[in-house]
């Protein structure tokens, strides 16, 4: 009869081989390394699997789902000296190996806070940070109508590659939630690397007056009207003078137009209602040639959509 440690070796073995070939399944079967083995198939083989099945493990274990984090701060990852990236396995000198790069939500940030260095007026409401189409309200026709052409939109950036020409004008009464569908929408072409400058334009066009002492004016302007995508918020909120109407507004819209670039507007105001805004200056002065002009920029660059609903501020303030 063999002893019984000989025993107890051969039953640890046993279990100990068991887990081990359990674990490579699993780490096999995973979607992540199964797409990198098909990627690299011309390198890499049974022996380089098995040298680095400690990094494939690694990998696995270090993958989360990034939409689960509201931020970086609350990021999901085991190890905290990671947060905000995730695993990607590489092959290096004939070795597979693992590199962290950033996650989705870790380039969002970083390129929001790029953004408002460079614009402090750089306008994102807390309660849009992580808003997608599918979270736009559908209560009433307006709205519905809202979120099909904005599901349109993002489709066929998503089909093409390439942003529409045209964008959104919304408008309505304060609170109705014009602010959030600019939000999902810059969220959802956020998720496919493109960039999105979203103003509020009150404050927009103060910070610039500020920055003519400085001379960050014409970096600011050019800066915002070269965006991929622009987004002016609470157009018409805004004190207007013959300067900021014609050499700001008007320059900024102009040059989208030329270029067939992309913007999004909300106001409180309709076209016809936003054009007599433009036409008088906060001085008085009245020029309705150039509020003309400005007009149809806006109309060539945008499709008009009314949003109605109730002002849902007025809820959130209860």
């Amino acid at each position: 009869m063999e002893p019984i440690n000989n025993e107890l070796k051969k039953m640890m073995d046993s279990q100990f081989q068991a887990r081990y070939d359990e674990m490579q399944r699993e780490i096999l079967e995973n979607r992540g390394v199964q797409k990198f083995l098909a990627e690299n198939d011309q390198v890499a083989n049974r022996e380089m699997v098995e040298r680095g099945l400690g990094k494939l493990y690694e990998y696995v274990n270090q993958q989360h789902d990034c939409s689960q984090c509201e931020s970086v701060a609350t990021c999901k990852n085991a190890i905290k000296a990671i947060n905000g990236f995730v695993p990607k396995l590489t092959v290096i000198r004939g070795q597979i190996d693992v590199e962290y790069v950033p996650c989705q939500t870790k380039r969002m940030e970083d390129a929001r806070r790029k953004a408002a260095s460079m614009i402090s007026s750089m306008h994102m409401p807390k309660d849009v940070l992580k808003a997608k189409i599918s979270d736009l309200d559908t209560s009433n026709e307006s709205k519905k109508a809202i979120r099909t052409f904005a599901e349109l939109f993002i489709q066929k950036v998503r089909n093409t590659g390439n942003l529409p020409r045209t964008g959104y004008y919304i408008y309505g009464n304060f609170g109705v939630g014009k602010s959030f569908v600019l939000g999902a929408i810059a969220n959802e072409l956020a998720t496919m690397e493109i960039k999105t400058v979203m103003v509020y334009v009150p404050d927009f066009l103060s910070e610039l007056k500020s920055s003519i002492q400085d001379q960050s004016l014409q970096e600011k302007v050019e800066f915002v009207k070269k965006a991929p995508v622009l987004m002016l918020d609470d157009l018409g909120a805004e004190n207007l003078s013959q300067w900021t109407r014609d050499e700001i507004i008007g320059t900024i819209l102009q040059y989208r137009m030329n270029e067939g670039l992309p913007v999004f507007i909300t106001s409180n105001f309709n076209y016809e209602q936003l054009e007599n805004h433009f036409a008088t200056t906060q001085k008085g002065e009245v020029d309705v040639i150039k509020a003309a002009r400005i007009m149809e920029r806006i109309k060539s660059l945008t499709t008009d959509f009314e949003m109605i609903g109730e002002n849902r501020r007025l809820y959130q303030a209860d």
